[in-house]
């Protein structure tokens, strides 16, 4: 059940000093839409808290235009009218994206064992092409045989 509200929000936050308006605001909103929708639970959206806030604690504004839905479990979801609206993601799309990430694995594991290949190749072939030459030895090695 959807329905759009205009709510006057200036009729009760005068009763509260001024550090406390936007606050009050708050309370006012959540109070209208549950007598208003017949319902306990009340959430709030984004936008609404964003278009209460927006001036500061203490300067709320004095009525707000707002949708008010309620689903089957009784809550209400109170949003600014004209706020865009957020789509959930499917969990298709979750399980299609593990599967890839399966076969780019494979993937990289072909890539890599053609890669190690390569690299043995090389290293023959640099064998291969260097003639042995003796091992020269480090000075500090020298001396010890000198003595």
């Amino acid at each position: 059940m959807e329905r759009i509200y205009v709510v006057p929000l200036r009729k009760e936050w005068l009763k509260v000093p001024r550090w406390k308006r936007a606050k009050k605001a708050v309370k006012a909103l959540k109070e209208f839409a549950a007598k208003h929708m017949k319902a306990e639970t009340v959430m709030l959206g984004k936008y609404v808290n964003k278009e209460l806030w927006k001036h500061g604690i203490k300067n709320p504004p004095y009525k707000v235009k707002v949708n008010c839905s309620k689903d089957d479990k009784g809550v209400v979801a109170v949003e600014l009218v004209g706020a865009p609206v957020e789509k959930k993601e499917e969990k298709k799309a979750k399980k299609v994206a593990k599967t890839e990430t399966k076969k780019s694995e494979e993937e990289i594991k072909k890539e890599l064992n053609k890669l190690k290949e390569k690299t043995e190749e090389a290293k023959e072939k640099k064998e291969e092409a260097k003639p042995e030459a003796p091992k020269e030895e480090k000075p500090a090695e020298k001396e010890e045989k000198k003595q």
